[in-house]
C-alpha cells in the first residue's frame, strides 16, 4: 500500500493506492478538515415510553417479512418499457395503460362562459345589478391637474434669427398649400 496526493475536480486530494488483483485500486480520502465530529450528527436523546416502543415493535413486526419472495414485488416500468419495445418491434402501437381503456374523458369547459359567471358572481356579491347586458361599463378616467411650480421663469434671451435661403422658404410654402388643399380623411 501507498498514500498519494492526487488532484480531482481541480483540488489536491489524498488517497491510499494499493494493488488488487491485477490492477491497482485509489481510495480518496479526506484531509483533516474535511472530516466532520460524528457527535454533531447524532440525534438528540429522546425519552420514550413503554407504550410507544411496543408499539413501534409492533409495527415492525407486521412490516417485515421472512423473505423478499414473500411480497410478490414487480417493477412495472420495467413491464412497460419491455412491451412498447417489443411493440415498435412488431410495428405495432403499444397496449394502452391499465385503467386508461375505460377512463371517462375529463370534462370540457367553456372559458367564457365561466368567466361570465364569475362576473355575474362578483357583481351580485357586490350588490350590483346585471341589466347592462352583460357588456363592461367604461368609467371616465378625471384628467390630470396640471403641476403649477413656485419658481418663476427667467425671461428667454433673445437671439438673432436666422435667414432662410429663398429655396427652404418656397418649400416651406409649397408644402404649407400642399396639406391645406388636401382632403380630410373621414
Amino acid at each position: 500500500m501507498a498514500v498519494a496526493k492526487f488532484a480531482l475536480r481541480g483540488r489536491e486530494r489524498l488517497g491510499l493506492l494499493r494493488p488488487y488483483g491485477d490492477a491497482l485500486l485509489l481510495h480518496a480520502m479526506r484531509w483533516d478538515d474535511e472530516v466532520r465530529d460524528p457527535s454533531e450528527l447524532a440525534p438528540d436523546t429522546v425519552e420514550l415510553t413503554d407504550q410507544e416502543l411496543a408499539e413501534a415493535m409492533a409495527l415492525l413486526e407486521a412490516l417485515s417479512v421472512d423473505r423478499l419472495d414473500e411480497l410478490e414485488l414487480t417493477d412495472q416500468y420495467r413491464d412497460a418499457l419491455v412491451e412498447v419495445i417489443e411493440a415498435k418491434a412488431e410495428h405495432r402501437a403499444p397496449a394502452a395503460p391499465e385503467g386508461a381503456e375505460g377512463a371517462p374523458a375529463g370534462q370540457v369547459v367553456d372559458l367564457m362562459a365561466a368567466l361570465e359567471e364569475s362576473v355575474a358572481k362578483a357583481k351580485a356579491s357586490r350588490g350590483e345589478t346585471g341589466d347592462d347586458g352583460g357588456h363592461a361599463t367604461v368609467h371616465e378616467m378625471p384628467k390630470p391637474k396640471k403641476k403649477t411650480s413656485a419658481k418663476k421663469k427667467a425671461p428667454a434671451k433673445k437671439t438673432a434669427a436666422k435667414k432662410t435661403t429663398a429655396k427652404k422658404a418656397a418649400r416651406k410654402r409649397a408644402s404649407s398649400l400642399r396639406t391645406a388643399d388636401a382632403p380630410v380623411p373621414p
